[in-house]
């Protein structure tokens, strides 16, 4: 593949010109104004121009700054992995699941440790889904069970086993301090200490999860923002599909 260099582009191609956004422990003011763009500059920009300062109070000031970055990466290097997913709609997943696995399937998502947001795992598992795609909860043919925040991974599984659940959603919002690492982590501690892990198809989701990710903490898949419930439905039904026939082929 040939070499295909690239960097920011603002006004006209290849400018480098970047936005950033950064809270520094001042109080706002001219003194505090050049901080930033002094800030900025040592982080290699040029041309630096802070467009916004505002009070987060007597102490924390907010800025929003502009400048021309420099480096440039060769994208015909960049590799990256994803969850492959078959496009599928509504009912075309309804139909491979009454024909290919001939029963409905079951699934448990919730958002776990101490996170109290439910935005990501309701985008996926609510009747109303998110941007005018369905929720797992409107699939005639797929019962989603959603508990809701801060689950612990004891009660995610006590309620996976009670249920028969095919597959586990695992929602983390809060990534203060890497919390998100730690919770996903704790899950899977846990499924592997309990000798379940291959009982189950586990998928991670949040605003910093990624595919990749998610492989290197011990899930089967990640999706990041903007996933749809479609997509996780139809990656769910086609990863169970496969299991089957490998399953069949052995016997």
């Amino acid at each position: 593949m040939p070499e295909q260099w690239i960097k920011p582009y603002g006004d006209t191609l290849n400018d480098g010109l970047v936005q950033l956004s950064f809270t520094l422990p001042v109080e706002n003011g001219p003194r505090a104004i050049k901080a930033a763009r002094i800030y900025a500059g040592k982080l290699n920009l040029k041309n630096v121009t802070v467009a916004c300062a505002e009070a987060m109070d007597d102490a924390h000031t907010f800025f929003v700054a502009y400048g021309r970055a420099e480096p440039a990466i060769d994208y015909s290097e960049i590799r990256a992995e994803e969850a492959t997913v078959e496009h599928m709609d509504f009912y075309e997943i309804n139909d491979r699941i009454r024909k290919d696995l001939n029963r409905r399937i079951c699934v448990v998502g919730a958002t776990i440790g101490s996170d109290a947001h439910t935005v990501g795992i309701d985008a996926i598992m609510n009747m109303k889904g998110y941007n005018q795609d369905y929720g797992l909860e409107r699939y005639p043919e797929i019962d989603a069970y959603n508990m809701g925040a801060q689950v612990t991974g004891e009660d995610l599984l006590k309620t996976a086993m009670d249920i028969n659940a095919d597959a586990l959603l695992v929602s983390q919002t809060v990534t203060q301090k890497d919390a998100h690492l730690h919770n996903f982590t704790e899950l899977m501690e846990l499924l592997e200490a309990e000798q379940l892990r291959d009982r189950f198809l586990v998928i991670a989701g949040g605003p910093r999860i990624t595919h990749e990710l998610a492989i290197e903490l011990g899930y089967d898949a990640g999706f990041g923002p903007g996933t749809l419930p479609s997509q996780v439905a139809a990656y769910i039904v086609t990863t169970l599909i496969k299991r089957r026939i490998m399953l069949n082929a052995k016997c």
